[in-house]
Order: structure tokens, then sequence, then C-alpha cells
């Protein structure tokens, strides 16, 4: 078991149950949930990790949720349909990524209100910003573009081809690079940022020892930006990634359907939620060992509180 300094928080979103479930990520052991609004899937923190922004996307609207009381405190307009999100900097504005109507609305968060939409491909997902603040990702499913957006302006400004059905995108820590995993051809590409070019595809279905039914889905960075975690779907597993040398060094086995995986503050535990199974993997970098956590429903995104 860990010990208390090492011990983190960790949220995971269940989009059957409509609640986020808490757990403590040093022993797995549940202490809690979070009744939250209908078909909760996209969570992230504000940068002091005092809230927790949680998309409900059949109540089109996102839930502020006080990370010390652990309840809803206010709730926020997000357009219809919000998915993925992403969180300024400056921790005044969320990003969010509005399937149904295709388009990104800027929420200002002070004022509760949509400041600006930005049309983009069908069926937008993956959403990202960069540590600047100044460039605003957006993945678009149905078209296999990465939009890359003026987030001062709210204007498109660039449209980049990925591997089909593009899921999930972060950028390193540095900024330097962008990450854009694409469930169905089962890639992840890294992008050189300030080019916006693809310089390495890391190819999971062509990879040597790849599990069956792999695809790429969520994206997990290593707080040092050297290595990734990449949720495999359907595949059943978490890979991880030298983005230095683009290897895959290991694959971890988790539960059915992995879609969210998040790092603990020190980068030695790997939590990767299974929708299918309904439960959550807790993989143990330091020896490879894994501990299945039973949630029931449809676990769906991880958020980790340090």
């Amino acid at each position: 078991m860990a010990s208390a300094a090492l011990a983190d928080t960790v949220f995971v979103s269940d989009e059957q149950a409509s609640l986020v479930h808490v757990l403590d990520g040093g022993n797995g052991q549940v202490t809690g949930s979070i009744p939250v609004g209908r078909r909760p899937r996209g969570m992230a923190f504000s940068p002091d990790h005092t809230r927790l922004y949680v998309a409900a996307g059949d109540d089109d609207r996102i839930d502020v949720v006080d990370t010390k009381t652990r309840q809803v405190i206010d709730r926020l307009p997000s357009g219809p349909d919000p998915e993925r999100f992403a969180v300024s900097p400056d921790g005044k504005r969320l990003y969010v990524a509005n399937e149904r109507d295709s388009v990104v609305s800027f929420v200002d968060i002070p004022g509760k209100r949509i400041v600006a939409t930005v049309e983009v491909g069908s069926e937008p997902e993956g959403m990202a910003v960069s540590p600047d603040g100044k460039t605003v990702i957006c993945t678009s499913e149905s078209t296999s573009l990465v939009h890359f957006i003026d987030a001062e302006k709210a204007v498109l400004a660039d449209s980049v081809l990925v591997g089909t059905r593009p899921r999930d995108a972060a950028f390193t820590p540095d900024g330097r690079q962008l990450l854009v995993s694409s469930e169905a051809r089962a890639t992840l590409a890294v992008f050189d940022a300030r080019s916006r070019k693809v310089v390495r595809t890391i190819d999971f279905y062509r990879a040597e020892g790849a599990p069956e039914n792999v695809q790429a889905v969520g994206i997990a960075m290593e707080p040092t930006g050297k290595r990734a975690f990449v949720a495999l779907g359907r595949g059943n597993h978490a890979a991880e990634v030298d983005l230095g040398t683009g290897a895959i060094l290991h694959y971890f086995p988790v539960g059915q359907r992995n879609w969210g995986i998040a790092l603990s503050a020190d980068g030695q535990r790997v939590y990767a939620a299974n929708g299918l199974s309904g439960d959550l993997t807790i993989i143990h970098r330091k020896d490879g060992s894994t501990l299945s956590v039973k949630l029931g429903g449809k676990p769906w995104g991880v958020a980790v509180l340090p």
C-alpha cells in the first residue's frame, strides 16, 4: 500500500450512472460518489485544483465540483452535447467540443456564458490548449482532422489530416509537441506544434505484440513529457510510449474498452477507466502489477487530484 504522502484522489466519470466515483489512488478504496448531470464524460481541473469541471453531455452543461467538499456548486453553459473540453492556463475559459453541432464553444467561466463559437469538422471530440494559452486544439472524428484554433481571435487557423477517427489530444508540458490519438486507425500522431506537421506516427495496429482489436483513445502524459500512456480501447490494454524514440515500451492489461486514462502526480501509477467491464485498473509502474477496482456502470474519464 502506498504511503499517505504518495496517495492521490481519483475521480472517475460514469456516463451510465450519472455520477463521478471518488477513490483513494494509493489503495484503490472507493471513498464516495458525486451525483452530476446526465451522461458525464470529459473532466478537467481548474489550474489551482479547487474545482473539477464535468461535462454532462445529455444536460448540455458543465457541472462545477468543489474538490474539497465533493459537491456540485455551480453549472456552466456548454453548448449542445459536450464531450471533452480543455481549461485555459489562466483558468478563465473552457473550450468545449459540441459533438452534435460541430462547433467548439468558448465559455467565459466568471461570466458563465458562451462568448464565441468556432465551426469545425463533424463530431468534434478531443480538446487541448497549448501551455502558453495561444492555441486550442480540436479533433474531428468523422472528418479525421485536427483543428488548430487561434485562442485570442476565436478563429480556425489550420486543419490537418490524421488517422481515422481521432479521439484525444494532448500537448507535451513544454508545448513543443502535440499528440493525437486515432481510434479506428490505432495510431498516435506526434506533431511539431510550431510547424503543425506530423513528425512521427506510432502505429499500435502494426506493432509487434499488439493486442487484438487494438484502438487508440485517451492520452496521459508523464510529468517530464518523455513518455505517454495511451488507452487502447477494445484492445483491453494501455500502452507506454517513449516519445523520444517512438518505441512502444509496454502493454499493460486492463479491463474491457479502456477509454479514459490518467497518471498519479508522481507518475508512478496509471489509472485506466474501462467502460464495458465497469471497473478502474490501477497500474503500478514500479513492478507492472495491476489492481482492478469494480465500480459498475460505464466508467469513461479519469482525473487525478494530487
